[in-house]
């Protein structure tokens, strides 16, 4: 405890006697000899003074620690407390301190200078790091409500007590950039001989640091850090600090009618000691400006006193009445000081100037000033940075799309054209020819589906190489229906098809014998029924999906990217996607039913391969396409699956996968077909034919092997019917043959040994040998 007043009002500092001995003479000044501040010795001074005489009326601690204790214990002796040191933001509580006044500011002042500076500079982001004792994390709590109403954010808190290496390397794991440290001195060596450990520093990071430590803390030998000199000077370049401004930069003269400059040149030669060597130094004009508020507040009360007829001698532990006059008095206060204009704010602590600095080679460099009372920022453009600039609050990100490589995505499309072409042309040729014999017993109109499906097949090439590239995002729910339709319809209708001729010829050629006559009966109708069934079904599919799950643009996000420059920024690639909320049920659905359908093709194509019939003369040329269609789909789509993440790769597959198949299935059907009606000459319709050659199923092979087997059947019968009757004669043979032994016994033999004796029986008219059954085959 340094100061205090009695109740005559001579100011006294109370030095080491007993209580016994202390003067009581006014104007006497004792120097106190314990420099630490240590709140078991305060109490101990506080209760000496308040149980012996003279009365007091103010109390004046120094640090925060000791004015915590004295100032909560002060109210009840209803005294008012005035401090010149206290930093404390637990001290501007009113309700725990209500008598309690400082003219050194609240720890929290610095914060409202650190919210200019990080709007000032545009960061939005940053991190903290402190020590574990009140006073830090005080004033961390109060910046963390102000940068809150700022919008600006604190990503990362790291706290410690003795050891800060892993709080720093946290840091670094967290990508912090801009950094407020609030630590003591001593500690401020650990942390950044760590920071230079973990390379913390440099152009991409600032660090914020309390203004008040000595001006080459960074190189005092420290036996707790195993960091040189030279690295730690490395590792501090460039930092940030705020401190209150004690001294006013200001030539201008104070209420003692002394400017700042002057002041400190008085004090310096009553030192006996330089002043970077003497403690306190700092907030000496601090203390001068409190002995001014204590006594202009004291001015005021004794002249209020003096009207109401209340004397400050009358004052004692149980006066509140000269308390609140005292304290009205020190509230109102607000003059000149050398310390800057002083003023108290609500909560009894010193509004004051903020000085910014920053560490420039070594050396503090002045950089401007903050006035928080009225948001004022002075600054001198003095500033610098080793980036050349402020860097950023976090490494920049840019997003970037991957797009599908144009050379791939042209090349297909040339690829999809010619094959748009081609099945023009076939479709064209089919359509011309149609009266041709050869090319009705082909199933045009199905071949003409089958034409039509691979255009729209080789149509979707198109929209599935479109991205943001080509198209913006309010179109992207468009080109992923155009692509999921096109797909769908020229499917249907060109595997479909295919599928309902292989269908039919095998469901005609595994039917018994008594239905075999289907092979006449079966009408076209039911051929393109088949094919409307399967269309239908896709339709109906995919009608559903777009009502109920529609796709739309999805984001498919990629980890990040570090640029080969040494720049602050990293690459985060993005790849759209056509995707809906229930994409892999919907899936599903449409490859299970194709994937089914494709085996079955193939299986029916297996089954077929030996048919030779007249209705549909290409199907094994069908059941070909069959399986090039098949194996190309069953390995592509599981394919595009996996490689959806690489655009290229997908497209690649997915469309040359599309573009061979439609270019088989066109060469395959439709080439033989132009061939032999070039080569041969085939052109003339079914009438022509029949009149140039007589009877057109004499001359082809498929109506004279059909009518064999039906001459061939027809013998069958006879056969059967023969063999049934010669089986009923011989049966009537044996009856006969049993009746007549009944009749005639055999005759006795002869006893000389010849034949029996007796006429000779006629034959039997109707017995018979064998040898003339023969003839009844005739």
């Amino acid at each position: 405890m340094r100061l205090s007043m009695c109740a005559g009002g001579s100011a006294r500092w109370w030095g080491p006697r007993s209580a016994s001995a202390w003067p009581t003479a006014p104007g006497q000044i004792w120097t106190h000899p314990a420099a630490v501040c240590d709140p078991g010795q305060a109490t101990k001074y506080l209760y000496e003074l308040l149980y012996n005489d003279p009365i007091k009326i103010i109390l004046m601690p120094g640090c925060s620690s000791v004015s915590t204790l004295v100032a909560e214990a002060a109210r009840m002796w209803n005294l008012i407390v005035l401090s010149y040191g206290s930093s404390s933001p637990a001290l501007s509580n009113r309700q725990r301190f209500p008598t309690f006044f400082r003219t050194h500011p609240s720890a929290t002042l610095h914060n409202p200078t650190r919210v200019k500076l990080f709007e000032k500079w545009g960061w939005k982001k940053i991190a903290t790091i402190q020590q574990t004792t009140e006073v830090f994390t005080s004033t961390l709590d109060d910046l963390e409500e102000r940068v809150k109403e700022a919008g600006i954010e604190i990503t990362f808190r790291q706290s410690f007590f003795s050891d800060p290496a892993v709080p720093v390397k946290n840091l670094k794991r967290q990508d912090a950039r801009i950094i407020v440290g609030l630590f003591y001195e001593t500690e401020a060596r650990k942390v950044f001989c760590e920071v230079y450990k973990e390379r913390l520093f440099g152009k991409k990071y600032v660090w914020f640091l309390i203004g008040w430590y000595a001006d080459n803390w960074f190189k005092i030998y420290d036996p707790s850090i195993n960091c040189t000199v030279d690295e730690m000077t490395e590792a501090v370049e460039g930092h940030i600090t705020t401190e209150i401004v004690m001294l006013n930069p200001a030539n201008t003269r104070s209420i003692s009618n002394m400017t700042s400059q002057e002041f400190v040149e008085k004090l310096t030669k009553r030192l006996k000691r330089h002043p970077e060597e003497t403690g306190g130094f700092q907030e000496a004009p601090l203390a001068y400006d409190a002995i001014w508020a204590l006594a202009l507040a004291l001015n005021k009360t004794s002249g209020g006193g003096g009207r109401s007829g209340v004397r400050l001698e009358d004052f004692n532990y149980n006066n509140q009445t000269i308390t609140d006059q005292i304290y009205r008095a020190m509230n109102s206060s607000s003059f000149e000081g050398v310390s800057g204009h002083v003023v108290f704010d609500a909560s009894g602590s010193r509004m004051a100037w903020t000085l910014i600095e920053q560490l420039q080679g070594g050396s503090y460099k002045k950089i401007g000033y903050y006035d928080s009372t009225k948001d004022d920022l002075s600054w001198s453009k003095t500033d610098k940075w080793i980036g050349g600039s402020p860097p950023a609050d976090q490494t920049l990100v840019i997003k970037t799309f991957r797009f599908l490589s144009q050379k791939l995505f042209i090349s297909v499309s040339v690829l999809s054209s010619l094959g748009i072409v081609l099945a023009v042309v076939c479709l064209s040729f089919n359509i011309y020819n149609s009266h041709v014999r050869y090319i009705q017993n082909s199933q045009p109109n199905l071949n003409n589906l089958t034409a039509v499906g691979c255009s729209l097949a080789l149509a979707a090439v198109f929209p599935l190489g479109l991205d943001g590239y080509h198209i913006g995002r309010n179109q992207f729910p468009f080109v992923c229906q155009a692509r999921l339709w096109l797909l769908g319809l020229g499917f249907s209708l060109g595997y479909g098809s295919m599928f309902t001729k292989i269908w039919w010829v095998h469901t005609v050629f595994t039917k018994k014998e008594e239905k075999k006559e289907w092979r006449k009966t079966l009408e076209p109708w039911k051929l393109y029924a088949t094919v409307g069934l399967l269309v239908g079904m896709d339709v109906l599919t995919l009608a559903i999906w777009q009502i109920v799950d529609p796709l739309h643009r999805t984001i498919e996000t990629f980890a990040k990217e570090e640029p080969k420059e040494d720049i602050d920024v990293s690459i985060l690639p993005q790849l759209e996607h056509c995707s809906s909320r229930k994409m892999n049920t919907w899936l599903g659905i449409f490859y299970g039913y194709k994937g089914l359908l494709l085996l079955l093709g193939i299986f029916l194509a297996y089954e077929t391969k030996s048919v030779s019939t007249e209705k549909i003369n290409d199907h094994r040329a069908v059941g070909m396409a069959i399986y090039n269609v098949a194996v190309l789909c069953l390995i592509t789509a599981p394919v595009t699956m996996i490689l959806s993440s690489q655009q290229d790769a997908a497209f690649a597959f997915a469309s040359l996968a599309i573009v061979f198949s439609s270019y088989i299935t066109l060469v395959v059907l439709f080439v033989p077909k132009m061939r032999r009606l070039i080569t041969r000459g085939e052109w003339q319709s079914e009438a022509q034919d029949t009149m140039k050659t007589g009877s057109s199923t004499n001359n082809n092979e498929e109506e004279k092997s059909r009518l064999l087997e039906k001459e061939n059947r027809e013998l069958e019968k006879i056969i059967a019917e023969k063999e049934e009757r010669v089986s009923e004669l011989r049966h009537q043979l044996q009856s006969r043959q049993q009746l007549r032994s009944r009749r005639h016994p055999p005759t006795p033999p002869d006893p000389s040994g010849g034949l029996p004796r007796g006429p000779p029986e006629p034959p039997d008219r109707l017995s018979c040998d064998g040898s003339r059954v023969h003839l009844l085959y005739k």
